[in-house]
Formats: structure tokens, C-alpha cells, sequence
């Protein structure tokens, strides 16, 4: 998969994505990155989510439109329109790959995931302190919100959890990343399973108190779901992924959090590249574009990995040395912009985030530096008048 290019699907006009190893999508709200990434996820998983969805009972047929109702969310079925064209690495695709053909049954009953996705609204999986049942959302919920969801309850249910611990687990997560999330975020916090409410329900335990999810901070709250996930990615064995995943999907990994916990979310993204997955990431962060502009300053000046260990404040130890090993020779970061204007959406590729560039798109980051130039010239204004 190098290749995404869409025309006419919901507000996108046209979108044109070269997928790196790691890849940033920007851009305001309602500009259709979520639909491109979860067009993307339909393209390269149609027969498991269509295992998935039959799996509970759920009709797929020759009606086209119930099943975009069914994987984007109830009345989504009207994004794709008579002139939608999608490309993916040169193969065209238009409706009709979605409907019911003969022969096809095998491939659907042999289907294996290969794109996870980590949706934005992943803390309404676990809301209540637990994570749902797919049948428990109703139609309007994205696909990839109830896949997501049923994914991390059978986690937990199928024996992840030991002495009923969440986190700290010793056997999850390099070292320097269970610190970083622990100091940035838990705050030597420990996070269990518990079955007091009659249900077994995520608590934590701090400062000897055993609290409700319900009573976390917004970020713990938010950072929880998605911890999850990387457990599941990260398995605890001498295999270091998962073998039929090849792309991870992750949206607004910042949700929530304060930047020095977003520095940790890095941290933790760099490490499944180290794992040979391809990541995609949309963002409203200005922090995730800091890190994509410094790598891909050292890439091209030939710096070695160790100024990585010096960029994320990290000792040199054989863990972390490991962990930046050759990424920047072998990794590509790429960045793109989806620009809404007059309710029409374009994508542009940013990758240089080069701040002279004659290009705003370029030089502002997609926006998310927009403020900070303006308030910069503003005191350069005024200051220059006060001289």
C-alpha cells in the first residue's frame, strides 16, 4: 500500500496521500480525514469486516448503500456519490467491489485483519470502565468504533490481565515507555480490574485510594483506550507484532493530553515502526509536526540516530538504543494537509514543514502554527516600535 487517491467522497474533492513508514494527516475539523483513513481500512479489510459484521448477524448484500450505512454509520451511505472515483496503488474501485459475488466466500471465511484502527472516539469504548461488546453500540456508530471496542474487551477477557493489573505490567511495553507513560500520565498510579460494581471495571489505585474510571482525569481517561491498543500491537512474547497486521491507524493520539505525554505517545509510535508497522496518524498537535520536522531535518543532514536519545531526553541503554536503531535511514515520516475551503476539501503534501516556504500550508503547518507565527510577528511589530 503506497497509494490513496480520492475525488468526491463526502467533502473531500480530491486527495492525493504517499504513504510513508509514518505518516501525519492535518487539517481542521469535519475535512474528511477520518472518512479518507476509514475508505482506506474498507479497501484493505472488505472481507474481514464483512466476516465481522455477518459474524453478528448483520445482512451484506447487493445493497450497496446499507453497507456504507453499516461501516461509516448510520445515513453515511450518501458520502460516496454518482462520481466518487478511489484509487489505491492504480486499482480502481467503484461501489459495486462491495457487493456480494460468487465464488468470493472462501476469501471472506479466511479473512485476517491487516489494518488496525485506533478510532477518535475510542473513549466511548470504554466509558463506562469497560470495554463494550461490538452489539452494544447501535447503528450510528462508525464500524471501526465497535471492531475497536470488541477488540479490547476480548483482550482483556482472554487472560491479558495478571493479578488483575493493567498497568504497570512488566511484560508489556519497553521499560523507557511504561516510565514515560507512568510519568507523564499515571503518576505511579496503578490501574486494575476490578469486580466491586458487580461488573469488572477498570479502577486505579493512588495515594491509597482505589478510584472509578468515571473519576480519572480527562487524560488518564482518554490515554486509557489507547493504551490498550498498544498493548494488543505489542504482544509479550519473543514476537514482536502482530504477523497479519501491516498498517496501524491511529486518530488524534492527543487527545486529552498534557505535551509531555504526547512526547511519550511518540515514543511509543516510533517503537511500532521499530516493529515494522506502517503508521498513519491524524492529529490536531502541534507536537507530533515538531517531532516530523526535527527527524526529517536529521534524516537529510545525515545526523545519527543517537540525537534522537538527546531529542526525547532518554539515557543510552541497550533498550534504547535498540529502539532508534537505524530509523533515520530506513524510515520515511510524510505529512499532508487537508484543506477545507468553501466546504470542498483538497490534500497537499507538507512534508518539508519548512516555516520560509512562500507556501502558508507549508510554513504554517497545516494551521497548527498559524497562531504561534502571528504572535511572534506581533511582538517583533511592537517591540521594533518601542525601539
Amino acid at each position: 500500500m503506497k497509494n490513496l487517491k480520492i475525488k468526491s467522497l463526502g467533502p473531500i474533492e480530491n486527495a492525493d496521500i504517499t504513504f510513508g513508514d509514518l505518516t501525519f494527516l492535518v487539517g481542521p475539523q469535519a475535512s474528511g480525514k477520518s472518512i479518507f483513513i476509514q475508505t482506506l481500512k474498507l479497501l484493505v479489510d472488505k472481507f474481514h469486516i464483512r466476516k465481522t459484521l455477518e459474524q453478528y448477524n448483520y445482512v451484506w448484500d447487493k445493497d450497496t448503500d446499507k453497507i456504507l450505512d453499516l461501516y461509516y454509520g448510520e445515513g453515511m451511505c450518501k458520502i460516496w456519490k454518482a462520481n466518487t472515483e478511489i484509487t489505491l496503488d492504480s486499482k480502481r474501485y467503484n461501489k459495486s467491489f462491495l457487493e456480494t459475488k460468487s465464488g468470493r466466500n472462501q476469501n471472506t471465511k479466511d479473512a485476517e485483519e491487516t489494518l488496525f484502527y485506533v478510532p477518535a472516539q475510542r473513549i466511548l469504548s470504554v466509558s463506562d470502565g469497560r470495554p463494550k461488546p461490538f452489539m452494544e453500540f447501535d447503528s450510528s456508530a462508525p464500524y471501526v468504533l465497535r471492531q475497536y471496542s470488541e477488540t479490547l474487551r476480548l483482550l482483556l477477557q482472554n487472560g491479558m490481565v495478571k493479578n488483575d493489573s493493567i498497568f504497570p505490567i512488566s511484560n508489556r511495553l519497553k521499560e523507557p515507555l511504561r516510565k514515560s507513560f507512568n510519568d507523564s500520565i499515571f503518576h505511579d498510579g496503578k490501574v486494575v480490574i476490578d469486580d466491586r460494581s458487580g461488573q469488572r471495571k477498570l479502577r486505579m489505585e493512588v495515594d491509597g485510594m482505589s478510584v472509578p474510571f468515571i473519576t480519572w482525569s480527562a487524560g488518564q481517561k482518554e490515554f486509557m483506550p489507547l493504551l490498550l491498543g498498544f498493548y494488543y500491537l505489542c504482544p509479550p512474547s519473543k514476537t514482536s507484532r502482530k504477523d497479519d497486521y501491516k498498517y496501524v491507524v491511529i486518530e488524534e493520539p492527543e487527545m486529552g493530553l498534557h505535551p509531555q505525554a504526547i512526547i511519550s505517545i511518540i515514543l511509543q509510535i516510533i517503537d511500532l515502526l521499530s516493529r515494522e508497522y506502517k503508521v498513519i496518524v491524524s492529529t490536531h498537535s502541534p507536537v507530533l509536526l515538531e517531532f516530523a520536522w526535527v527527524f526529517n531535518y536529521l534524516k537529510t543532514n545525515k545526523v545519527k540516530d543517537s540525537a534522537l536519545l538527546e531529542l526525547f531526553n532518554l539515557p543510552k541503554t541497550q533498550v534504547t538504543e535498540k529502539l532508534f536503531k537505524n530509523i533515520l535511514t530506513t524510515k520515511t515520516i510524510n505529512t499532508f494537509y487537508f484543506d477545507r475551503k468553501d466546504g470542498k476539501v483538497t490534500t497537499k503534501d507538507i512534508s518539508t514543514l519548512d516555516a520560509g516556504n512562500e507556501d502558508a500550508a507549508i510554513a504554517e503547518w497545516g494551521g497548527l502554527s498559524t497562531f504561534v507565527s502571528r504572535a511572534t510577528d506581533i511582538i517583533l511589530k511592537y517591540q521594533t516600535n518601542e525601539d
